[in-house]
């Protein structure tokens, strides 16, 4: 698919895009969190604008210079942006990493950046980081308490550094200089380094302003949660921020909690949303509790919504649409900065289909069906990881995605990760993900599916319920879809042989159903590397996991694991064990 040209930079590099609107937009907000009394604090775009500039000459005068690596260990917050924007405006690289990873982790990955600079949000990230790593600066966002190490630098330092008039933010940085070292999230393994210029980043910016209807600008709020050290929320939200002059509010959960994002919402009245499906649904259900809830939530001022990461289930597009909101849809992954397609609202939605290609950037599809791109927003390849280089472009310069997709009338289907597709003892070859994200649309309670069967003579899922849900009174008040509303795990593991056979007649080759499948009384979670920080699920990790479980589906001649209710779909019966 070849799309229209890439429009010109309108910024060469983040430097600039920082100075100019800063001064075009000096008196607008551009970021607002809370403090620790819940009350609202803004910063304007002309504060940020001369924040940005002494913090970069701070580092400019500790030595730190173009090509330089900091790695940035904190969560999303008005100090961490500050920072970043300077790194990349003196040319350095930012490095943003999950901020509770574990020990082991954060330091394998503070290790192989070979960064010599790290910016941690205080005490509780600066434990994790131990002396053998070779670090030169460290500064903590938090004032410098006990148990720092030794000279580490107050962030407060470096704003109260005089400045050099803007000397620093160095606007002459060559667009294709990399300016962003961003880690995948992991979902198959250990997380890749993704080496990204201001070119990559910008790039998309610019083409989404040639869009008829991508329509942002100073006047926009946005309610933010996604993490900056993940693409989505650290690239494609952040940047549409800052391109457009509009103003970020840093919701307050990250995301984890449905009821404090609808208060903030109720506050802040987002204009956009970015997010991914499990917090559309969530949020979609406090809706239902009622009128009030309903209206605060599809207010008049919401633009669109935007949705990514997986496909958003067409019960919720309808929810939205069917009240005038758009909902718009994007592919892409860390490595294409992460943009490459968008659906067009003008265009009726069809689940699983992440629409045309944005400006500049080319898709097609290769002999077995892998997608592949060729844009200004392609990285440079991946750092210090021959393995993953070698052969992730074809010879002709198209990056290979990993995704297995198809071109249809209203643009690409993504039918999933090429490395998940497995083969039965048959030969047969199974796409896991349709199965997961039918069974995921069948039934509310179900939080994540994950289907195995490599080698066996069928396929069988994990499930894993939904436990806010389970104790979700309003859905035996008002039921949705038929739902038999299922208070406990034996009442789920009854309702879901309908869910799943339900699930089954969507996939058309007979023998890519499932024949049995368990409903396990756990969670997934970033603790357990079952879920992934960008919160994906981790699909090796959980089929090591529970392996357990996994096995007992295809020999059943012992006792099942005990938080393990089992259904089968080749007969009448259902085995449960009760915790």
């Amino acid at each position: 698919m070849n799309p229209a040209p890439a429009p010109p930079l309108r910024f060469r590099n983040v430097a600039e895009l920082v100075r100019t609107n800063a001064a075009r937009f000096a008196d607008r907000p551009v970021f607002a969190e809370k403090d620790a009394d819940g009350t609202w604090r803004s910063i304007t775009w002309g504060r940020l604008g001369s924040d940005v500039a002494r913090v970069a000459a701070a580092l400019r005068a500790r030595g730190f210079g173009p090509g330089e690596k900091m790695v940035l260990f904190s969560p999303n917050r008005l100090d961490m942006l500050r920072m970043e924007l300077a790194v990349m405006a003196t040319g350095g690289i930012a490095v943003p990493i999950f901020a509770h990873f574990k020990r082991e982790t954060a330091e394998l990955l503070v290790r192989h950046s070979d960064a010599r600079h790290l910016t941690a949000a205080g005490a509780a990230q600066l434990e994790k980081i131990g002396p053998d790593l070779g670090l030169r600066t460290v500064i903590s966002l938090d004032p410098v308490g006990p148990g720092m190490p030794a000279g580490t630098i107050p962030f407060s330092a470096l704003l109260a550094h005089p400045g050099d008039g803007g000397a620093a933010m160095d606007i002459a940085v060559d667009p294709d200089a990399l300016c962003l070292n961003m880690y995948t999230s992991g979902t198959m393994g250990v997380p890749k380094c993704v080496q990204l210029s201001h070119r990559n980043i910008l790039s998309q910016q610019d083409a989404l302003s040639t869009t008829g209807w991508w329509k942002l600008d100073e006047h926009d709020r946005f309610l933010s949660y996604l993490p900056w050290h993940h693409s989505f929320g650290g690239i494609f939200e952040l940047f549409n921020v800052l391109y457009r002059g509009a103003c970020m509010y840093l919701e307050s959960s990250f995301g984890r909690d449905a009821a404090e994002i609808m208060a903030n919402w109720r506050t802040v009245k987002p204009t956009v949303f970015f997010s991914v499906p499990k917090v559309y649904q969530a949020l979609h259900d406090l809706s239902h509790e009622s009128p009030e809830a309903g209206a605060l939530f599809f207010h008049g001022g919401l633009k669109f919504i935007f949705t990514a990461a997986a496909a958003l289930p067409q019960r919720l597009s309808d929810a939205f649409e069917q009240r005038g909101i758009p909902v718009i849809e994007g592919w892409g992954l860390t490595e294409t900065a992460p943009c490459c397609t968008l659906t067009d609202p003008g265009v009726k939605r069809a689940t699983g289909v992440v629409g045309q290609p944005i400006p500049g950037v080319q898709v097609r599809i290769d002999a077995d069906g892998e997608v592949l791109v060729r844009g200004p927003n392609v990285m440079r390849g991946y750092y210090r990881n021959d393995e993953a280089n070698a052969g992730i472009f074809t010879d002709d310069g198209w990056f290979r995605t990993g995704d297995v997709g198809e071109m249809g009338p209203t643009g690409l289907r993504i039918v999933t990760r090429k490395d998940r597709i497995f083969k039965l003892s048959n030969g047969e070859k199974v796409i896991p993900t349709d199965l997961e994200r039918a069974i995921e649309g069948s039934c509310h309670y179900v939080s994540f599916a994950v289907v195995s069967g490599n080698g066996q003579d069928y396929p069988v899922a994990l499930l894993f319920p939904d436990r806010r849900q389970l104790g979700n009174p309003d859905y035996s008040v008002t039921p949705l879809d038929g739902c038999l509303c299922p208070r406990t795990l034996e009442e789920l593991q009854q309702c879901l042989r309908g869910c799943l056979k339900n699930a089954n007649c969507s996939i058309g080759q007979k023998f890519s159903k499932v024949r049995k499948a368990v409903i396990i009384d756990d969670e997934l979670s970033l603790e357990k590397s079952t879920l992934t920080p960008s919160m994906k699920v981790a699909p090796v990790k959980v089929l090591e996991t529970y392996r357990e479980h996994l096995d007992h589906l295809y020999d059943e001649t012992g006792m099942p694991p005990e938080d393990a209710y089992v259904i089968r779909l080749d007969d009448a019966a259902a085995s449960t064990t009760t915790p």
